[in-house]
């Protein structure tokens, strides 16, 4: 038609002179049959990045012609890609165009408006006009505007950080992260991040202290500001005034105190002391005792009808007052009053008592010597009774002078042919040679003698051992298994000065005899005696130990402290996938209080790690029953565990029974297992026994297995090695390589062993052992050479390489197992400790004063390590004795003193090595602390 001529004319002109702004296109056309475009598409806000080009598009049905204008000017023809088609429900035709807008063209529009773009289409009816399109050029400025800045806040006050992010294009977002984590509003009520970029925490907790950083980001960059340190501290409040102690003075004028604790709470994170005294005495009156006295006698009464008269006084004179002692001596005496000329039944007075006197005398004369006599004829009896007894065990006291104590000597008979109770069956005994084993006993004091007399020589011990509870101990039997006993009976008994042994006897006598009856192979177990300074209790070659630190036990006190490890199956059976990293451990006696917690050691078999493991403490109670103490991790101020690569040291203050449960939070959780190889030949056989196991990777189950590979006759074959096992549900195996084909060879099928997961992960406490039967082609073969591989399916290999002979003489002996403090499994005093006492104190006085730059207690603890759950710390009463007293306890085989120095070095505290000191120098160590320090 016309119009669509007209158009077609007047665009091909346009794109002609399509630089000529002078022709422009026209805005409608003449009316035609049709509906107006109707846009499908319209242009969107869009922004520039550096310099990529942005695409606008449009797209309208139906439409003959769209075209793009820019800032009221056509975009020319060439700069438009069109795209054509037809809407199948409709049947009307669809144009979509699109252009390309670059940095360059928005940089150089200068108008008073952003730059713009919008299309217009054509169709038969006329034209349409889409939106306007801004683009922008987008960016992000590198400085923030505000940047938070570091606060101290008490707690539970409100913390407000300010943030003001950079100039952007588009308006930049924020981001809140605390300690390099993104912080939640949603997730956490107390925290608000939505009023205008800022951070706002309704109430302080000590959990809110840490490094605070705002994130700022658009399209465009990200931006960090400077990150803002919170502090939230605590101001020490003083707790409740103690009762008023009793007037020091016994008589006369005196004083009494009280005092108070500034633990309500205590001062933390720079937090304020308490202003006040800590103590507060008053002036106190005591009555003096006044002792009585007796008054004069009083008159004689009247003769009475039995010839006696009497007279009395009464302690009146003065009688006794606020405690004073009562009179000694008769208040009342009688005599004859005829000076016996008073005759009673014809006969003097004097006469009839005197014979009676004669007569009672002769009666008691007569019955002790019967008693006496009774008593030996038992004596003999029961000794002659006893010798024959003690014969049909196979042991014969010889010198039973031992009962009286000092220095004597046991005689012990080989037993008799035919005995059940031969102490080994295979050998056979000389009957005409008696074999003597002397050995020197002291009894030190009557309980000595009490637990000899009463359990060691009467009631021999099943495994023919014959145990003498005293400083020294005589032991006989084959078995080599670990038993260590200072004293061997768990009960405990106060050691004073003036201890009485009637009343020991009567309170205990049942308690030892009891417990020394149910000693038993099942528990590893050191005791010794403890007084007020202190000191250190092993059990040998198992990293179980316990520290009594200096001033716990009272003065003028010593109690009997034990040291158990339970060898048997351990009561706690963990749930779901949790397991016990190490053994249940023991110490007591349980209703022992201590005025400074003690440190316990147990060692554990977790690879550390806070991401993949929750380890727990816990407790078992008086009725059998476990309950959790604490997590690891958890902020608490009951106890503290410090959890380091191989054993965990916990601060506790009171005794009991305690094992370490894991619970595996993630598949990469890594149990650390100790694989070893042993084995033993046959005697007159060709066959050849390798057994491998996997045991947690803990002194105590590794020397548990080598006791067993000893009483088999076993030989380590290898230095054992580490297996990281994973809880990721997948099988472990174990089999033998590269046998040596015509010398050796394996039953088939028998090569390779595969455990379920479940078999490894849940083992406890028993090993793992896989046994392989090897066999020898001929008796000329006398080395072995091969591998044992061990790993978990998809997880961590290892490979033993064995090379040994199977001659006993020609064996390669690698060593077992063992610390140095095999020899030393208690320590008592100043020996027991690293750090001498003096400089202690002198650390110990200079740390607990608060200080106003940090350099404190808390400070110490930070360059030993410690950053976690210092609010325990706080509550003690010395802080920095509780650190060194951890600091003790984690390095009690090495004994690093140099770290501590450098430590205290770097706090500026002092210039010299404590290292310098030897452990005996008590008195006056070298321990220069600097004068601008006062000291």
């Amino acid at each position: 038609s016309a119009g669509i001529q007209e158009i077609r004319h007047r665009l091909a002109r346009w794109g002609v002179n399509g630089n000529d702004n002078s022709e422009a296109l026209p805005e409608s056309i003449p009316s035609a049959p049709g509906t107006l475009p109707h846009f499908m598409e319209e242009p969107d806000d869009a922004y520039i990045i550096k310099s990529n080009p942005i695409v606008l598009r449009c797209k309208a049905m139906p439409a003959m012609q769209i075209f793009f204008k820019c800032n009221g000017e056509w975009v020319h023809q060439n700069e438009h890609v069109s795209e054509e088609s037809m809407d199948e429900t409709t049947g009307l035709k669809v144009r979509e165009v699109f252009i390309n807008v670059t940095r360059q063209q928005v940089e150089d529009f200068h108008g008073p408006e952003d730059y713009w773009c919008q299309c217009v289409a054509w169709s038969h009816l006329g034209t349409s006009k889409s939106r306007k399109a801004s683009v922008r050029i987008a960016y992000l400025r590198k400085n923030f505007e505000q940047d938070p800045q570091g606060k101290e806040v008490p707690i539970e006050g409100m913390i407000v950080l300010h943030c003001r992010p950079p100039e952007g294009v588009p308006a930049a977002e924020v981001e809140w992260l605390k300690n390099e984590e993104p912080i939640d509003s949603n997730l956490d009520e107390n925290i608000d991040t939505r009023a205008d970029h800022n951070l706002i925490i309704r109430q302080a907790r000590l959990s809110d202290s840490g490094n605070y950083t705002c994130m700022a980001a658009n399209i465009v960059a990200k931006r960090r500001s400077m990150s803002a340190t919170v502090v939230v501290y605590v101001n020490g409040g003083w707790s409740s005034w103690t009762e008023w102690s009793s007037c020091n003075a016994r008589c006369g004028r005196g004083w009494q105190k009280r005092s108070r604790t500034c633990t309500n709470p205590a001062p933390l994170n720079g937090g304020a002391f308490c202003e006040g005294m800590s103590v507060q005495k008053i002036t106190c009156t005591s009555l003096c005792p006044v002792d009585g006295n007796w008054e004069v006698w009083s008159e004689w009464s009247v003769c009475s009808p039995e010839c006696e008269h009497l007279r009395v006084r009464e302690c009146i004179a003065p009688p006794p007052r606020n405690g004073g002692k009562y009179c000694e001596g008769l208040s009342q005496e009688s005599e004859n009053c005829t000076e016996g000329l008073c005759i009673q039944d014809k006969k003097p007075l004097h006469e009839i008592k005197s014979q009676n006197i004669e007569t009672a005398s002769d009666i008691a004369l007569y019955s002790g010597l019967g008693a006496a006599v009774i008593a030996v004829a038992v004596l003999v009896v029961g000794v002659t009774l006893y010798r024959r007894s003690q014969s049909e065990y196979g042991v014969d006291v010889i010198d039973s002078s031992a009962l009286t104590g000092g220095f004597q000597t046991f005689n012990f008979k080989t037993v008799r042919q035919g005995n059940s109770l031969l102490l080994n069956s295979s050998m056979q005994p000389d009957l005409t040679v008696s074999r003597t084993y002397s050995g020197p006993i002291c009894l030190q004091d009557p309980l000595d003698k009490e637990l000899m007399t009463e359990s060691s020589l009467f009631n021999p011990l099943s495994d023919i051992k014959v145990k003498v509870q005293s400083s020294f101990m005589v032991s006989l039997g084959v078995t080599e298994r670990a038993e260590y006993h200072g004293k061997a009976h768990s009960g405990t008994f106060p050691h004073g000065n003036n201890r009485s042994f009637g009343t020991i006897q009567a309170r205990n006598k049942a308690t030892y005899i009891q417990n020394l009856s149910s000693i038993s192979t099942s528990e590893l177990k050191t005791t010794a005696i403890f007084g007020h300074l202190g000191g250190r209790l092993v059990v040998p070659n198992t990293g179980v130990s316990l520290l009594i630190p200096h001033g716990a036990i009272p003065e003028e006190t010593s109690w009997e402290i034990y040291l158990a490890i339970t060898q048997r199956e351990s009561s706690l059976q963990p749930e779901g996938t949790d397991v016990l990293l190490g053994p249940e451990v023991t110490c007591g006696p349980a209703d022992l209080s201590v005025s400074t917690p003690f440190a316990l050691t147990i060692p554990h078999c977790a690879e550390v790690n806070s991401e993949h493991w929750n380890i727990h403490l816990k407790k078992r109670t008086q009725q059998g029953k476990w309950e959790e103490v604490m997590s690891v991790e958890e902020e608490t101020t009951s106890c503290y565990c410090l959890l380091d690569p191989y054993a965990c040291h916990i601060l506790l203050n009171s005794f009991g029974t305690y094992a370490l449960i894991g619970e595996p939070i993630s598949d990469c959780a890594v149990r650390q297992l100790k694989v070893a190889v042993f084995g033993c030949l046959s005697c007159n056989s060709l066959d050849y026994n390798l057994r491998v196991y996997c045991m947690d990777n803990t002194p105590c189950a590794f020397q548990e297995v080598v006791s067993d590979e000893r009483l088999q006759g076993g030989q380590l074959l290898e230095e054992p090695k580490l297996l990281h096992f994973k809880g990721n549900t997948f099988s472990l195996q174990i089999s033998v390589l590269d046998i040596p084909p015509f010398l050796w060879r394996i039953k088939p099928f028998t090569a390779c062993q595969e455990v379920p997961f479940s078999r490894v992960w849940r083992s406890g406490r028993a090993p793992l052992h896989c046994a392989f039967s090897l066999e020898r082609y001929t008796p000329a073969t006398t080395q072995l050479s091969c591998k044992v591989c061990v790993r978990q399916v998809k997880g961590h290999e290892q490979i033993l390489q064995i090379q040994t002979s199977i001659l006993e003489n020609e064996r390669e002996t690698i060593t077992f197992f063992a610390h140095d403090d095999s020899n030393f499994p208690a320590q008592m005093g100043p020996k027991a400790f690293k750090i001498p006492y003096s400089i202690r104190q002198r650390i110990c006085a200079t740390f607990d004063t608060p200080n106003a730059k940090g350099k404190d207690w808390q400070m110490l603890a930070q360059k030993n390590s410690i950053n976690r759950n210092l609010s325990y710390f706080a509550t003690q009463s010395s802080p920095s004795a509780v650190i060194l007293d951890l600091w003790e306890a984690r390095h009690q085989h090495d004994g690093d003193l140099d770290s501590l120095a450098c430590a205290l070095e770097e706090i500026g505290r002092t210039h010299s090595k404590i290292s310098d000191v030897t452990e005996t120098e008590i008195e006056e160590p070298d321990f220069n602390y600097s004068r601008q320090n006062g000291l």
